[in-house]
């Protein structure tokens, strides 16, 4: 992995935290996922003409990754409502990394060195500790868990989609307009006539939520072009410790010294996966 790759992946896990944050911080997590992943299919929309379509035989995974994505976004709601940002999304992006290092040789025929495998099972350790220090809140830890499993499914499809494409800022717009059709139908339903309201009063929520969602994902989808699948989205969970800086600071979340310990495992992880 370049030097250019790796400092823009990690950019990218900064925002992707950030965008986390920003849900887990709004009052109603439904209509805030909705209307971010709205705006990011506005965005992926405006784009459109300056970008090339995905090959078509892209498109399969495209649309498979589109049904992860959108079980992704329905989870953390619910994921977001029973526990706090410092454990939800540890858990979430620490386990989906271990889940696509293991499935990396089958699906991509990239073979783990021995520091990756180092990675795996120090990432194996911390999420243990995640999941002792959430004690009351096992709930939310085990939604977290189920999570990990969709990240790791649309990480996995996008890899394999994004390399047929030829085209990943395409790729990404198009991802993102699919992931979105389904989320203005669920808003549609489920708030009527207030999503006009919603729209309108928070247009510009949405917006930049989509965009950072789009800018996080979209570097993601361009890095695993130039270096393998499970590096980058390992290298891309450094955003645990940016999201629980996060949860300190704007959240006052407790860490207490099991979840920082367990957290620092975790990156220790990311980092060995790294230089396997």
């Amino acid at each position: 992995m370049s030097l250019v790759v790796f400092l823009a992946v990690l950019a990218a896990a900064a925002v992707h935290a950030g965008w986390n944050a920003l849900v887990k911080s709004s009052d109603d997590k439904a209509a805030a996922t909705a209307l971010v992943g709205i705006g990011a299919g506005l965005i992926g929309l405006a784009a459109l003409p300056f970008v090339d379509a995905p090959a078509p035989p892209a498109r399969p995974w495209l649309l498979a990754s589109v049904v992860f994505q959108v079980g992704y976004m329905a989870l953390l709601v619910k994921t977001y409502r029973h526990a706090d940002l410092g454990i939800a999304y540890p858990l979430m992006r620490g386990v989906a990394p271990l889940l696509v290092a293991a499935s990396s040789l089958v699906v991509f025929g990239e073979r783990l060195g021995s520091w990756s495998w180092v990675g795996v099972g120090l990432i194996s350790l911390g999420v243990v500790g995640l999941v002792f220090a959430s004690r009351g809140r096992t709930r939310g830890a085990w939604l977290a868990l189920l999570n990990a499993c969709f990240i790791a499914g649309y990480t996995l499809l996008d890899g394999r989609g994004v390399r047929l494409s030829g085209a990943p800022l395409g790729y990404a717009a198009w991802g993102a307009i699919l992931t979105a059709i389904p989320l203005l139908a669920w808003a549609l339903v489920a708030r009527g006539r207030r999503l006009v309201e919603d729209l309108r009063g928070r247009l510009l929520y949405g917006l930049v939520g989509g965009a950072a969602t789009m800018l996080s994902y979209g570097v993601a989808l361009w890095a695993m072009t130039r270096a393998p699948v499970a590096t980058v989205a390992a290298l891309r969970e450094t955003s645990i410790v940016f999201a629980l800086l996060i949860g300190r600071h704007l959240f006052a979340e407790r860490l207490g010294a099991v979840r920082i310990t367990a957290v620092g495992v975790v990156v220790a992880g990311v980092l060995a996966l790294r230089l396997g």
